[in-house]
């Protein structure tokens, strides 16, 4: 047998879930980097070589990596423009990023679960109005939507997450309404319905459980997204306000020294990239883990 087996000669949900997503080569690399970005955020203030917010003094400015011709062996990756040890941003910046991710795909999902529920159980005019609101928002570019958020609310990170959450929302109300239709009439819906349950009863304990696994790969994809959205608003003066060390505010920063001291720009780029890429990584794994057509292909 290829999973994990109980007492029972049954494998276990959790053996079984990790079988079919080890499979993934690409899944288990992308989980990998995500927990050292996890720990580098949970551990900065350990891990971290200097006080990412102190400036070192007018002859620390724009200070190349420790390898290069003119660096400082106390700053492996270099000096920002104002003399801050750049691996310690970048550091600190994994917390501003994962926290950013964690609170839009959560309050996306939650927003996105509870309004495609009843757009999808209730039908009839509630559901056109929901989804017709739901086709406007994306109708506009989401980052274009974001920004008209933003301007409106205040530039800030509190209110960049509020405004990508608004953004992303959509895309679980119409992936919650998809599977509730799907689910609404089948025999064990109709069943439960005819034994007397109530419709909170139907829509949160008999139909949503059963629509879980595509939300759950579309939450990891709205943490992605998430992370991108909220670094390019940074990078356009509409997120994180400096000197807050967040990935995209950096990139803001270093974007006239650009060809003068690349390594700036380079270093947070790449680790938007890398977190972006990894968290997508795992999103494949958890469809391949949660799709039972895919299990049984």
């Amino acid at each position: 047998m290829s999973t994990v087996e109980t007492k029972a000669g049954r494998p276990s949900a959790l053996a079984d879930f990790w079988y079919y997503f080890s499979r993934n080569k690409g899944a288990v690399i992308g989980l990998a980097i995500f927990l050292f970005v996890l720990l580098l955020a949970i551990f900065a203030g350990i891990v971290a070589p200097h006080d990412p917010d102190v400036t070192y003094g007018s002859d620390m400015l724009g200070l190349p990596p420790a390898w290069s011709d003119g660096g400082n062996d106390s700053f492996f990756l270099g000096t920002d423009a104002n003399g801050r040890d750049l691996l310690s941003r970048l550091i600190y910046g994994t917390r501003f990023s994962l926290f950013i991710g964690l609170v839009v795909a959560s309050l996306s999902a939650l927003a996105g679960v509870l309004i495609g529920l009843v757009a999808g159980y209730v039908r009839g005019r509630t559901d056109t109005i929901i989804m017709r609101v739901m086709d406007i928002i994306l109708a506009v570019p989401s980052l274009l939507l974001a920004l008209v958020l933003v301007a409106i609310l205040g530039p800030g990170l509190t209110n960049a997450m509020i405004a990508i959450s608004i953004v992303n929302q959509p895309h679980f109300v119409r992936l919650t309404r998809a599977s509730v239709l799907a689910e609404r009439e089948k025999e064990y819906v109709i069943a439960s319905r005819v034994s007397g349950a109530g419709p909170f009863r139907l829509m949160f304990k008999t139909i949503l459980p059963n629509c879980l696994g595509p939300l759950i790969v579309q939450a990891t994809l709205a943490f992605s997204a998430a992370i991108l959205d909220a670094a390019a608003l940074g990078f356009l003066g509409q997120g994180a306000q400096p000197p807050t060390p967040e990935w995209g505010t950096m990139l803001a920063d270093a974007r006239e020294f650009f060809q003068t001291k690349p390594w700036l720009v380079t270093y947070p780029g790449l680790c938007i990239l890398i977190t972006v890429l990894a968290i997508n990584l795992m999103g494949d794994g958890l469809r391949d883990a949660l799709d039972p057509k895919l299990k049984r292909s």
